[in-house]
């Protein structure tokens, strides 16, 4: 990614303890929330196309890892998280389908998908790779692009989400402790920065876009969800007291 020479205070063990702190948190984010819909049998609230889009920003973000060479860690990390996140959308396209057949179909679908995915990044490494190696501008600009283009998608994926939750007018279907985890996922690798000897703009803005978008989610989370558990209770009341007032006027 692009950087930026700024004056910070280096220190590498800092850096690498808070950047493996962020790798670890954005690898077991997915958990929780698959978990969640497993123990529930349902991702209703849940935007398919949050989990989808992540699922296919790992491709990006894993052939940029492998082609830079980064340490073992932080490859490994995009793997994890996308095989995770389509794990989360199987479970989307599962659940959301009651037929048996129609549950296989999605199981399949899940798994072509992964496949897709994996053979995406493949694809990238070995296109990219070569003319990076070779020092060649081309192919450093066009390390930069996946890295951009996977930052880019995993901080807009949770948009769609947003339109959930305007639509149930509540945050439900998604698992708090996964959004907890995400944002601290963007705290620590936000604070690994401060650190470098050269700070990464572009990588501090994707790291502070996931905090504040992920924050947000927990703000509406904390605002809408007592709003309508009033609401229904408003509801259960009146649905108690409404067949006695309909009989007599029969």
């Amino acid at each position: 990614m692009t950087t930026t020479s700024q004056t910070m205070p280096v220190n590498s063990v800092a850096e690498n303890v808070l950047g493996t702190m962020g790798t670890v948190c954005w690898t077991i984010q997915m958990i929780p929330q698959i978990w969640k819909s497993w123990r529930t049998k349902s991702t209703q609230g849940l935007s398919h196309w949050l989990v989808l889009v992540w699922g296919c920003a790992a491709s990006f973000l894993g052939a940029y890892t492998i082609i830079l060479e980064l340490n073992i860690p932080l490859i490994v990390q995009p793997q994890l998280f996308g095989f995770l996140a389509l794990v989360s959308w199987g479970q989307c396209q599962y659940y959301g389908n009651a037929q048996p057949k129609r549950r296989k179909r999605a199981i399949l679908l899940a798994l072509v998908v992964m496949l897709l995915v994996g053979a995406l990044e493949v694809m990238l490494v070995f296109a990219v790779g070569p003319s990076y190696r070779n020092n060649t501008e081309s192919g450093k600009r066009a390390v930069q692009f996946l890295g951009i283009i996977s930052s880019v998608l995993i901080s807009l994926a949770l948009i769609p989400q947003y339109g959930e939750i305007y639509r149930l007018k509540e945050v439900v279907g998604i698992s708090i402790a996964f959004m907890v985890v995400d944002a601290l996922g963007g705290v620590f690798s936000d604070l690994s920065l401060v650190f470098r000897d050269k700070f990464d703009v572009i990588a501090a803005i994707t790291y502070s876009l996931v905090v504040v978008l992920d924050g947000f989610v927990l703000l509406l989370a904390l605002i809408l969800n007592p709003r309508a558990e009033k609401r229904r209770q408003r509801l259960a009341l009146l649905a108690i007291g409404t067949p006695p007032s309909t009989a007599n006027r029969q």
